[in-house]
């Protein structure tokens, strides 16, 4: 794995040298070309200027800011370098917090953050007092010309930055409509928590997969092969209001 950043956590007046890398990868789902519908040509995608209506090579590319209808102010990699230097080499944290007190709606993307050497000592620390006091170091960073918030929290022996996303990119649902708990009876509580209990079990992440490109695969190589896909299996309607007493019934002996 290449790093996709370098700086160090700032930790009162402690500095811990690290390398940030990401915590996922690319979904191993099936890409569909887009293709011209009369002969199943690939379709490209160009970078068309508005003006003269010319392609435009990556070389003549710069990026702006549009201050005012149809004027922009371009800025320069030099222009963005120039920037806060310390605060897009710093995971700075702020403060720390228990993790029931953090909405589940914030978690963005999670990151590995790999010890600089040096720094062994520093960040087993900070590794360690979390893991004993069972809380999340809150911190801000800057990557890729963006402030962030994050957390960090130990997962074996490695610290995990997770971005969060500001409470202004959430939505709210204001909006829209939720019933009531008045909407549920007594009888049909006490059954839904039997059916929790009944189907609750260790979380392991290896039993899930993504079971839509598996089928998708099938259907490209039964289709490449001149054969008929096979037909996916019906989904029984679901329960309505009225036969949920049933409904969780048969779930319970299912």
């Amino acid at each position: 794995m290449r790093p996709i950043w370098n700086g160090s956590i700032s930790f009162g007046l402690i500095n811990i040298p690290v390398r940030m890398y990401s915590g996922t990868h690319p979904r191993e789902g099936i890409d569909l070309d887009m293709l011209h519908k009369e002969d199943h040509s690939p379709i490209r995608y160009a970078r068309i200027c508005r003006k003269d209506g010319e392609e435009i090579s990556w070389n003549d590319i710069v990026k702006g800011y549009e201050y005012q209808d149809g004027d922009y102010v371009v800025l320069t990699q030099k222009d963005l370098d120039s920037l806060d230097a310390a605060k897009s080499q710093t995971i700075d944290i702020q403060q720390f917090v228990d993790a029931a007190d953090v909405d589940i709606r914030y978690f963005e993307k999670p990151y590995y953050l790999e010890v600089v050497k040096g720094g062994d000592k520093a960040y087993a620390l900070l590794r360690t007092a979390l893991q004993k006091s069972g809380k999340l170091a809150l911190a801000k960073f800057v990557m890729h010309q963006r402030q962030h918030i994050a957390v960090i929290k130990p997962i074996g022996r490695a610290l995990v930055l997770e971005q969060m996303y500001f409470p202004t990119d959430l939505r709210t649902a204001g909006d829209l409509t939720f019933p009531t708990d008045r909407d549920v009876t007594s009888k049909e509580l006490d059954m839904a928590l039997q059916l929790v209990r009944q189907e609750t079990r260790p979380f392991a992440a290896e039993d899930f997969h993504d079971t839509y490109t598996e089928e998708l695969e099938d259907m490209i190589k039964a289709k490449t092969k001149s054969k008929k896909p096979a037909k996916a299996a019906k989904v029984k309607p679901t329960a309505t209001t009225k036969d949920l007493m049933n409904a969780l019934k048969a779930s319970l002996k299912g």
